[in-house]
């Protein structure tokens, strides 16, 4: 069942994203095409599911309501991934088996691509509080503010600039688990606790929801650092052993395959503790992390 709802869930999503493009304009065409490539690229969709399936597991019941603000946090992801395989991030040249965008639109274009998502994420939400009846303005605003703290300086963007310095900075654990949380996990959990604002959750299940949220980011960074390592281009659609080259603070690097693999198992098992006893309503979210689990066993 939670495998089928994930796709259902999935399939909502992927059937929704274009819809909040901007409209086309002539002298604009180009940004908004590149907007389009990237954000129609493909992959797992997992923020938005996350969000979706937090919603649906804290007792939202308007989906439609909720819809917008899952395609905005994708909107934010993708706008990440352009930034994040520009050359002067990690100039990478793959990006889901086909080339980044910049290598198809140019830097230019890809940057203004970019920044033009991640200002569209905020006019979706902003958008979506006008009209709706089933979700209160006030829950969707929580919701909004949880997303767009984890994309800004307290959250994504401060994980990439600490990424980036640790690249000539003295390798520490602190250092580590900063980057993690916050480029990466960052958003994963605010994909989990924007879900449960909307829904209006509060004391244990958001509590757990949080939980589960925090420790599924670390333990997706920490899977992605390994398969950087272990993995192979063709299945994972990007370069492999990009993080040695451009040298990288990474759990391998700093404490090696196995202590990694661990330490994965570890945030896993946390993650799952969070919420398993919520039974048949844990049951997508769980069926997420035990897939992500299956990747780095």
């Amino acid at each position: 069942m939670s495998a089928k709802r994930y796709e259902e869930l999935r399939e909502w999503v992927e059937d929704h994203l274009a819809d909040y493009l901007p409209e086309e304009e002539a002298l604009s065409k180009s940004v908004r095409d590149a907007m389009n490539y990237s954000l129609t690229a493909g992959g797992k969709r997992l923020r938005p599911v996350l969000l979706l399936a937090a919603f649906e597991m804290a007792g939202g019941t308007a989906l439609a309501e909720a819809e917008p603000f899952a395609c905005a946090i994708e909107y934010i992801h993708t706008y990440s991934l352009i930034h994040d395989d520009l050359p002067a991030m990690d100039d990478d040249d793959l990006r889901r088996g086909k080339p980044t965008n910049h290598k198809v639109y140019g830097e230019a274009c890809a940057i203004l691509a970019g920044d033009s998502l991640l200002n569209r994420s905020y006019e979706i939400m902003l958008e979506a509080m006008k009209g709706f009846k089933n979700i209160p303005s006030s829950r969707m605003a929580a919701a909004a503010s949880v997303i767009a703290q984890a994309a800004g300086n307290e959250g994504m963007i401060g994980g990439q600039i600490a990424d980036i310095e640790g690249e000539s900075a003295e390798p520490s654990m602190e250092r580590l688990q900063f980057i993690h949380r916050h480029k990466t996990g960052a958003l994963i959990k605010a994909a989990v606790l924007a879900g449960a604002e909307l829904a209006g959750a509060k004391g244990g299940i958001k509590k757990d929801l949080e939980k589960f949220g925090e420790q599924l980011g670390l333990a997706f960074q920490i899977c992605d650092d390994i398969l950087d390592v272990t993995g192979d281009e063709e299945t994972l659609g990007k370069p492999v052993g990009s993080d040695e080259k451009n040298q990288k603070l990474t759990y391998p690097a700093l404490v090696g395959l196995e202590e990694s693999r661990r330490l994965y198992r570890e945030a896993h098992a946390k993650a799952v503790a969070a919420i398993q006893h919520y039974g048949q309503r844990s049951s997508v979210l769980l069926g997420i992390a035990e897939e992500l689990y299956d990747r780095v066993k």
